[in-house]
């Protein structure tokens, strides 16, 4: 055996008791070290509940973002449908298939009202848009909550009543304060009332209030029959047919999607939101409810 061997049977040794040093070190490390500590049974049910709220608040915010998103092809939809009514009009006066005048001159006159019609649902629709984007000031205000509540019964009774449709209003805190535009609220309220009437086929209506101590928010709830939301409405308009029918020529009032819509967005400038809880069952009268929740800022007390 030459030098060079022995060298390397030294360097081998060597390495040899480093490596043994090294590995001898794992276990006890490893038995110093705290194990950890299995899920206790009773944590895992709390947990399969947050999941379970966490997936359904991320339903229904992309429930309603989707109208959010398709907000321009909305729009373009509502107004393409008066439109093809005012063309259809005019091409009857134009290719002379007017019997007489008298005809001719009634045609205008249907023209002229749907023209006016069709004006006015593009003048909400901007001033909605002016609104968003900061033109339109909000008088942002601290009001009473029982006060607002009651004045939109007031204003909404009627019109469920005419169709026998109960309309019930649950008594508001008199010292509960919201902060909003007195205005712009009252109209997303009916609104939203008037647009669930005209879809409903039968059932009732309440309205009522509550206050979370988690946050400072008022939640208004309207309790709707589930039939009269309006998520069949189908949401991408682009891929609808142009298949219109005489009564949609002669429509000139926004859908149910995109009053939603609209009544989403004004909340959401006024620092609120909108939101569509999960239907229920109640047995008395018997009937399939949804809840709009409207959030509001609260205030402790008047300014």
């Amino acid at each position: 055996m030459n030098w060079s061997n022995w060298i390397y049977l030294g360097v081998g040794i060597a390495l040899g008791i480093v490596f043994r040093q090294l590995f001898g070190r794992w276990p006890n490390v490893s038995s110093s070290s705290s194990p950890v500590a299995p899920l206790a049974e009773q944590d895992i049910p709390p947990i399969s509940q947050q999941l379970q709220q966490t997936q359904l608040a991320y339903l229904m915010a992309k429930e309603m973002s989707q109208f959010k998103a398709g907000f321009l092809a909305r729009t373009t939809h509502e107004l393409r449908s008066p439109f093809n009514g005012l063309i259809g009009l005019h091409q009857l006066i134009l290719s002379d298939l007017c019997e007489n005048p008298a005809e001719e001159r009634e045609f205008i006159a249907q023209a002229n009202e749907r023209t006016l019609k069709l004006l006015k649902l593009m003048d909400e629709i901007l001033n909605v848009a002016r609104t968003e984007h900061g033109t339109n000031k909000l008088d942002i205000q601290p009001i009473p909550l029982a006060s607002i509540l009651e004045e939109v019964h007031d204003l909404t009774y009627m019109l469920a009543a005419n169709r026998n449709y109960p309309l019930q209003l649950l008594p508001a805190d008199s010292e509960i304060y919201i902060l909003t535009d007195y205005l712009w609220l009252r109209q997303v309220l009916i609104s939203l009332i008037d647009t669930t009437i005209t879809q409903m086929e039968e059932g009732s209506i309440c309205i009522s209030s509550s206050t979370l101590s988690t946050n400072n928010f008022v939640n208004i709830w309207l309790d709707i029959p589930t039939h009269a939301m309006t998520w069949s409405e189908p949401i991408d308009l682009l891929k609808i047919e142009d298949q219109l029918t005489q009564i949609d020529q002669k429509k000139t009032a926004l859908s149910p999607g995109m009053r939603l819509l609209i009544n989403q967005t004004l909340l959401e400038v006024m620092g609120g939101k909108l939101e569509i809880l999960p239907s229920t069952t109640v047995k008395e009268p018997p009937q399939q409810l949804t809840r709009l929740q409207i959030s509001i800022p609260l205030v402790s007390s008047p300014e």
